[in-house]
């Protein structure tokens, strides 16, 4: 039987052909391995806030470029009192608990952190809550869980609320937009009995369209809505839509935050 002798040339294409699968196989090993390696050191990573340490600090990231890119001008889209749903979905009853006293509930405001002095808190009844121009805002409320509903709420804007009684700054004097140094960086809330708190920057809560909210389709709110008070705050998911609140303060720091705790992102903006 005649020998064929494969010319140099095809010797050289076969040659070039292993060397290409080994070194492919290789790189497929090798990155079998790092992500191995990646998925152990990020499953194995210490918690931060509900959140493996990784994670955290992407959602954090997002949150600092949120925050650049805020406008306080841009308002969510409104829509007329006939689109508003008649039955609002309840979400979450944390805080909501039977023992509620409406007739012992008072909002209670410390002006500045870690201070306990008589003239740094303030007590306010309902009805001075009330004392302002009412804002109705009909908006399309959005669950963090993935639903939405036209709703229709009234209260006071929240900016209002601080001018007057002259919270939210260092000194004590009325919000100055032209002074962003003397404003704190957060309002802080919690329920009269302290289960369920949300942490707030202050350039969403001095947006036009949050509001301290004491009713709801025209109506004074009903109990599993946080009647008497609660936030409504269109330009976050509702987590931040805090319902019965008791107490508000002011911190430069990130004040503590229920859902923050469990490992979502603390901004919770839309």
């Amino acid at each position: 039987m005649e020998n064929k002798q494969v010319p140099d040339e095809e010797r050289k294409i076969n040659r070039l052909i292993k060397q290409r699968t080994v070194i492919s196989f290789t790189v497929f090993i090798l990155l079998i391995i790092g992500a191995v390696i990646c998925w152990n050191w990020f499953n194995n990573s210490p918690e931060d806030n509900g959140a493996l340490r990784p994670l955290r600090k992407v959602l954090t990231a997002n949150e600092d470029i949120g925050r650049k890119l805020f406008k306080n001008r841009n308002l969510a889209k409104e829509y007329p009192k006939s689109k508003a749903e008649n039955k609002v979905r309840v979400n979450g009853d944390i805080g909501m608990g039977d023992e509620f006293d409406a007739n012992k509930w008072h909002l209670i405001i410390m002006r500045h952190p870690d201070c306990a002095s008589k003239d740094s808190i303030l007590e306010l009844s309902l009805e001075d809550v009330k004392g302002f121009p009412k804002k109705d805002l009909v908006f399309d409320f959005k669950c963090i869980e993935g639903w939405s509903q036209i709703t229709y709420w009234g209260g006071t804007r929240f900016i209002d609320f601080l001018m007057k009684y002259h919270l939210g700054t260092h000194s004590g004097r009325s919000i100055d937009i032209n002074h962003p140094e003397d404003i704190y960086n957060y309002v802080g809330m919690m329920t009269p009995d302290s289960s369920y708190y949300v942490g707030i920057d202050m350039l969403s809560a001095m947006h036009p369209q949050t509001l301290l909210c004491y009713e709801m389709n025209g109506a004074a709110l009903p109990m599993n809505q946080g009647f008497p008070l609660r936030l409504i705050i269109p330009l976050k998911y509702g987590v931040k839509n805090i319902k019965r609140i008791g107490y508000i303060y002011f911190s430069d720091s990130k004040p503590k935050d229920y859902w923050y705790e469990q490992g979502y992102e603390y901004d919770a903006s839309l």
